[in-house]
């Protein structure tokens, strides 16, 4: 490119001057950066300097230049390297610099998250040294169960020697106590008909007996028995004493022997004088004579025309509308042979009909082609049963009077027309209250389920029906459907009530509430693959309690007491008198100072009674209740991964005893399946079937009061679990629990729907994230209709839908719902039932099906919510709060 010097010398010098520009800023940089380079150019051309500072161009030759300008790029590449050099050396700086950053805060982080353990450790170990100082300083042992005490001997003989018509008044006078000790658990023996001749059928002994035998205070040992049970009745023979002087444990006296009479015609007396002295045996029959019946020891009975077992919700109506066609029925064939008063109540009667009134009657006095008995006393029945059922279930109120024999309490006649009203759901009128015996009556306030009044209220007892408003309506139905299915319904459920009164009568307690076995699905040599748990990286979290070894809820501490405290619930309300439970959400609190005078142990109050936030607030787990824990279970099908991810996340997790895992799938876990350590037991209990019904099994592993129960790809984190944990504490007898759910109405078709949308009421809280107490797992399982299992089989849905059923009818209050939580996310997830197509139509068919089993809806609507304070709800942009700007 370059031109000989004498012929192209100018434009030479023009190219020469435009290089040294393009390369005279490399070369200020490269003096600056590397200053000997520099110096060695000025010594090697120091002459051209000259040159080049005056700009006298022109002495160079060609080849000079050409030296000069190869000279210069080397040093331009020399420079770009360095600089690269340099570049890359800043680079790794900067990455040092940064991972440099990320340690330190990495450490800080580790730091927080350090200091975070060490102050739950400082706190467990704090509240072990309080629960090592109530261990030392109770003075009131643990005590174990008491050993069973039961007599050797059958009865020894004692001569009859006086009538004890007079004088077996009560139990204390005519009761042997010493068969039956406080821990004998009540045994009773059934004769057998060989050991009764001529006393019963064959054929309803056999019946009878088959229905004890499931009675669990049953026993084959004649010797060992506390009572002994003999059925009379519906023999062709007359029964007298000599016949019951014949059983072979009827001692001379007959004490502690108990007679059944049961007939299934409502016509027929019992075929024995009633003259006869029973000595101190107790009578249980639906006919009595008020001179013969000795109230405190004899029983009085209900018709036994329900079937021997089973369920018996299926005959009975629906429990609405409250108010029905017919305000009162009455229909029956009379005795002519009445009283003055007596007459009043028929004159009484007609004038209901006769009167202008809006409401409307049934009342028959009069029954066409009855067959009239001679021993008739009472108001005979008109029809049958079918008949009767119609009308009943069609009235709001049903009268019930005293027998026309002013000698008699109670007739077979008159204990059908309970039965009836009862079964139907007519609310019973007792028309003069204080002459009729009613059965059960020491135990069962009948005054919750009937009306009461005596016969001088009759001209009263319109307007008094009118004045009854719907909800007491309501409730009295609602509490004389409960009587009917739990004492009246069946033979069964009439003998065992029968037993269980006079059990309550001697202060014995029920056997204790059977726990479902909880076998492991490991062999006993079988050590599962254990890991570390997967932390997910987060923030630090906040301390949330203290990490305490497993200790379980005490159990059966109110054995002797329950009965005497709440008797009257157990039999009247939420209670259960034929079972005997570890513990129930009911039981009562103490006042807040007796946890500071006299009462303190395993209490845990909030800075020792001072109270206080933050991290007062999280030392102690204080409320009413003494300290706790709470169990977890899980229900799992085929989900391994799913679940190793969800046990993990339990890890650290304050106040928890143990998680049951029940593995619903009859393929056993892989035997490589790594199981996470989270600082408590997991125990993996293998189901017998696949069922969802799986989830709500009284497990006997499940050792404290508070159950969580948790779906396998439920995210919960720890902060919203203790939350859940503390309102549950304040609000035991409810599910509290996260997704929220209701039942609407179907205004298309009638009848109920299931609900999932954002709403500002709600009626469930679904058990895939719910607290429950252990109490409702029972209840579930051994109480709630097989029916509704059934379904929940059926459907493989639905049964949160029951256990929220079940806990609203027990309590008569909506769940508890914490947390803005509405729904869960899985992602990566199996497919799960929820998605299919059809779960949503079943579970309208559940809340419909269940409905027609309980008679009536419980579920109830609430539009209360519990949140920690300074919270944020976040709902899609399509949906709008309840209150707008809270």
């Amino acid at each position: 490119m370059f031109l000989c010097l004498s012929t192209f010398k100018f434009k030479s010098r023009l190219l020469f001057t435009i290089l040294v520009l393009l390369i005279i800023a490399p070369l200020i940089g490269h003096y600056y950066l590397s200053k000997e380079e520099k110096d060695g150019f000025e010594n090697s051309y120091n002459s051209h300097s000259k040159l080049e500072v005056h700009g006298d161009y022109g002495v160079f030759r060609a080849t000079d230049l050409k030296h000069r300008i190869a000279e210069l790029v080397r040093i331009k590449n020399s420079v770009n390297n360095e600089l690269r050099n340099i570049e890359g050396k800043r680079q790794k700086l900067l990455s040092e610099l940064a991972f440099n950053h990320k340690k330190i805060e990495d450490s800080k982080a580790e730091l927080i998250r350090q200091e975070a353990e060490l102050e739950k450790l400082k706190i467990s170990v704090k509240q072990a040294q309080v629960a090592e100082n109530e261990a030392i300083i109770q003075n009131s042992p643990n005590l174990a169960p008491p050993t069973i005490i039961l007599p050797k001997n059958p009865p020894s003989f004692i001569p009859l020697s006086v009538n004890t018509r007079y004088t077996c008044r009560n139990m204390k006078n005519c009761f042997d106590y010493s068969r039956c000790s406080l821990t004998s658990g009540f045994p009773f023996y059934f004769y057998r008909p060989e050991e009764l001749p001529e006393l019963v059928s064959t054929s309803l002994n056999k019946i009878v007996f088959q229905v004890l035998r499931y009675n669990p205070h049953f026993t084959n040992s004649s010797d060992n028995a506390c009572v002994y049970v003999a059925l009379i009745g519906e023999t062709h023979n007359s029964i007298n004493i000599t016949q019951l002087e014949r059983l072979p444990f009827w001692g001379g006296d007959g004490r502690n022997n108990i007679l059944f009479y049961l007939s299934k015609n409502v016509y027929n007396k019992p075929n024995f004088d009633q003259n006869i002295d029973f000595g101190r045996a107790i009578l249980a029959q639906s006919f009595w004579n008020e001179k013969y019946f000795r109230p405190g020891h004899d029983i009085m009975l209900p018709v036994s025309f329900g079937p021997p077992g089973g369920e018996v919700w299926m005959d009975s109506p629906y429990m609405l509308p409250a108010r029905r066609k017919y305000l009162l029925s009455f229909e029956g064939y009379k005795n002519m042979n009445f009283t003055k008063h007596q007459q009043n109540f028929v004159d009484m009667l007609q004038k209901f009909i006769t009167q202008t009134t809006d409401d409307q009657f049934y009342i028959i006095t009069d029954c066409k082609n009855q067959r009239v008995e001679s021993n008739i006393t009472d108001w005979c029945l008109c029809g049958d049963e079918t008949k009767r059922k119609v009308f009943i279930s069609q009235s709001t109120f049903t009268l019930i009077s005293a027998p026309l024999d002013i000698d008699m309490i109670s007739t077979a006649m008159m204990q059908t027309r309970i039965f009836e009203s009862l079964k139907f759901g007519a609310i019973p009128v007792f028309l003069e209250h204080d002459r009729i015996g009613l059965p059960f009556d020491e135990v069962i306030d009948w005054c919750r389920a009937a009306i009461c009044i005596a016969g001088e209220r009759i001209p009263e007892l319109h307007w008094l029906l009118r004045t009854i408003p719907d909800n007491d309506i309501l409730i009295m139905r609602r509490q004389g459907r409960m009587l009917y299915e739990k004492y009246f319904g069946t033979i069964q459920s009439i003998l065992d009530t029968t037993l269980a009164v006079i059990r309550n009568r001697i202060g014995i307690p029920p056997t204790p509430v059977i726990d479902t076995p909880s076998p492991s699905i490991f062999s006993e040599n079988f050590k599962p693959i254990k890991m570390d748990p997967i932390i997910p990286d987060a923030e630090p979290e906040e301390s949330l309690g203290p990490l305490e070894q497993p200790f379980n809820s005490p159990v059966f501490k109110r054995n002797h007491t329950i009965m005497n405290i709440q008797g009257y619930e157990l039999w009247n309300s939420w209670g259960d008198p034929f079972k005997l439970y570890p513990h129930t959400p009911f039981d009562p609190l103490l006042p807040s100072d007796a946890k500071f005078i006299g009462s303190g142990k395993g209490f845990r109050p909030i800075n020792n009674g001072a109270g206080g936030a933050g991290k007062e607030f999280c030392q102690n787990l204080g409320g009413n209740s003494p300290r706790e824990q709470f169990t977890i279970v899980i229900l799992t099908y085929e989900r391994d991964q799913v679940l190793m991810n969800s046990l993990s996340r339990l890890h650290g997790l304050p106040y928890l005893n143990k998680v049951l895992v029940v593995w619903n799938s009859p393929k056993p876990p892989l035997e490589d399946l790594r199981w996470p350590e989270i600082g408590v037991p997991i125990h993996v209990i293998q189901a017998a079937k696949n069922s969802l019904n799986n989830r709500f099994l009284p497990y006997e592993a499940i050792e404290t009061e508070a159950v969580l129960s948790v779906d396998d790809d439920a995210h919960l984190r720890h902060d919203e679990i203790m939350f859940g944990f503390r309102v549950w504490r304040e609000q035991r007898d409810r599910v509290v629990g996260f997704p929220g759910r209701f039942h609407a109405l179907d205004l298309n078709h009638g009848g109920w729907l299931y609900n999932s949308n954002y709403s500002c009421e709600l009626s469930m809280v679904l058990t895939g994230a719910a607290f429950v107490h252990k109490y409702y797992l029972y209840l579930y399982s051994y109480w709630l209709p097989q029916a509704i299992r059934d379904k929940v089989d059926q459907y493989m849905n639905c049964e949160d839908i029951a256990m929220n059923f079940l806990v609203s009818h027990v309590t008569n209050k909506p769940p508890v719902k914490v947390t803005s939580r509405w729904t869960f996310r899985c992602p990566g997830c199996p497919v799960s039932l929820s998605e299919d197509e059809t779960h949503f139509l079943e579970r309208h068919k559940c809340i419909n099906f269940f409905t027609k089993i309980f008679g009536y809806t419980p579920l109830l609507n609430t539009q209360f919510r519990v949140d920690s304070i300074l919270f944020k709800t976040r709902i899609p942009h399509d949906k709008q709060k309840c209150f707008k700007f809270i």
